[in-house]
């Protein structure tokens, strides 16, 4: 220990679930050569460590637990890999916020509906947002008709939430990808099998 210094000692790192770790008194210990039995678990240890091989929980929640003898390191290994390839599948949808303003421009409002088309493209929803400063909230009329025009104009693109609402001194309305709504209707609406 550095003196000056009042870390506490590390802890050696346990690993849970294998070989001497195991606190079940019985496993269904599964063997590489296919065979499945339910042993006591010193008995299950024992006959691993003859293979050269570590005894691994695989199933803890199971009556008795299921107890493979494999290699841990190896067992590590595909764990890690498989949980990479699921991280690297999925699809985190976020939202994707648009401001306009109550009297925004063609142009602008042609550019921002194009960001629109591409978020909604890419499988994310999108937030239109229509901000009112100092006397525009005089006119929130203005703001709605810009957000009913835009929904209007996303509506081959995407499926619209609701209809535009006022929060405070934000108009906002959120649409959402169109072909992430059509696969659940799909999946709902396919006739049972015959």
């Amino acid at each position: 220990m550095i003196p000056g210094r009042n870390f506490p000692p590390r802890r050696q790192n346990r690993r849970e679930n294998v070989n001497e770790s195991i606190r079940a008194r019985e496993v269904r210990a599964v063997f590489p050569d296919g065979t499945a039995e339910v042993m006591p678990t010193a008995a299950a240890l024992r006959k691993a460590q003859e293979l050269g091989l570590d005894l691994v929980v695989v199933s803890p929640t199971a009556v008795p637990p299921v107890a493979k003898a494999i290699d841990f390191g190896h067992y590590q290994y595909e764990l890690k890999k498989k949980q990479h390839d699921a991280k690297k599948k999925q699809h985190v949808v976020q939202v994707k916020e648009l401001k306009f303003r109550p009297n925004t421009d063609d142009h602008d409002y042609d550019f921002k509906k194009n960001h629109a088309i591409r978020f909604l493209q890419e499988g994310n929803r999108v937030k239109a947002v229509v901000q009112f400063r100092g006397r525009e909230i005089a006119h929130t009329d203005l703001g709605k008709k810009l957000l009913t025009r835009f929904a209007e104009d996303l509506s081959t693109h995407g499926i619209v939430e609701g209809t535009p609402r006022m929060e405070g001194r934000n108009a906002h309305i959120l649409i959402s990808p169109a072909k992430a709504k059509e696969s659940k209707k799909e999946t709902t609406s396919a006739p049972p099998p015959e």
